[in-house]
């Protein structure tokens, strides 16, 4: 949800500052470079958190798929669980920690 929240930000500044250039006497693919720019500089500044969120979701996925990739390769490897993985999920093993 956040990549779409942050990517919809994006087009919605890119957009913003090419209706701007609209009205410059300018050609048309200098006004999207400069649009493309100016919005690209913007995003940096006002979308920061934004693209943060996006960049902490894509992260936790990448490191549930390799969680995933290691249970399945240990499953047709034969063994019960991926080396070097302790049994369960974190708040499992969080939980057996505290008692």
């Amino acid at each position: 949800m956040a990549a779409i929240k942050y990517t919809a930000g994006r087009i919605g500044l890119f957009a913003a500052f090419f209706a701007a250039m609209w009205f410059v006497d300018t050609d048309i693919f200098i006004k999207l470079i400069v649009a493309l720019l100016l919005s690209a500089v913007a995003s940096f500044f006002l979308l920061g958190a934004w693209r943060d969120q996006m960049a902490n979701d894509l992260a936790a996925r990448a490191d549930r798929r390799k969680a995933e990739r290691a249970r399945l390769r240990a499953a047709l490897a034969g063994e019960d669980e991926p080396e070097g993985e302790p049994a369960g999920t974190a708040d499992e093993r969080e939980a057996a920690d505290k008692n």
